[in-house]
């Protein structure tokens, strides 16, 4: 699994550095999941804001950009728009779903799927609305972040956002 380390190595220090479990906790209480610890590190590290002008993240104590806030409308909007016609399964919180935790500039949604099992990872799900393809990466949150700001392919392309190097930009 990729650490907070080699993230910080392409993105530079976080400006953000939460360290109050409580939203974390009401959020998991009321979506009835415990997000991957890798996740959790690294929104607490660099907060709410946006990677390559491309990938915003939210932060569940953050009142503006509110995580828990935008999970629940990222839902509603999927079960609205019958997002079986997008999506290979529902979007929601119950095991086997796929929970919306980011967006992209360029019209994707990411997701982490939830684990059907407590041996089960944590991964990555990527919906394109441009092509309405869904890819689903095998590989934690913080691999695919690392892979995507080095350039890799995991649907969300940094290349063309971050030519000369990744960056962040904290949102208030």
């Amino acid at each position: 699994m990729a650490t907070l380390e080699e993230i910080k190595a392409l993105l530079g220090e976080p400006p953000f550095n939460w360290s109050d479990p409580a939203p974390w906790v009401r959020l998991e209480q009321e979506l009835g999941v415990c997000f991957p610890a890798d996740f959790r590190q690294i929104t607490d590290a660099y907060g709410p804001g946006v990677i390559n002008t491309q990938v915003y993240l939210d932060h569940p104590g953050h009142p503006i950009r509110n995580l828990g806030e935008e999970i629940k409308e990222s839902i509603e909007y999927w079960l609205e728009e019958d997002s079986a016609e997008f999506l290979p399964v529902s979007a929601g919180s119950r095991p086997g779903e796929l929970l919306p935790i980011a967006t992209a500039m360029t019209g994707e949604s990411i997701f982490l799927r939830v684990p059907d099992g407590p041996a089960a990872p944590w991964v990555v799900g990527v919906q394109e609305m441009d092509s309405f393809e869904f890819v689903l990466h095998e590989m934690t949150f913080s691999d695919w972040l690392l892979a995507y700001l080095q350039g890799k392919d995991v649907t969300v392309h940094s290349h063309n956002w971050a030519p000369d190097r990744p960056f962040f930009e904290p949102l208030t």
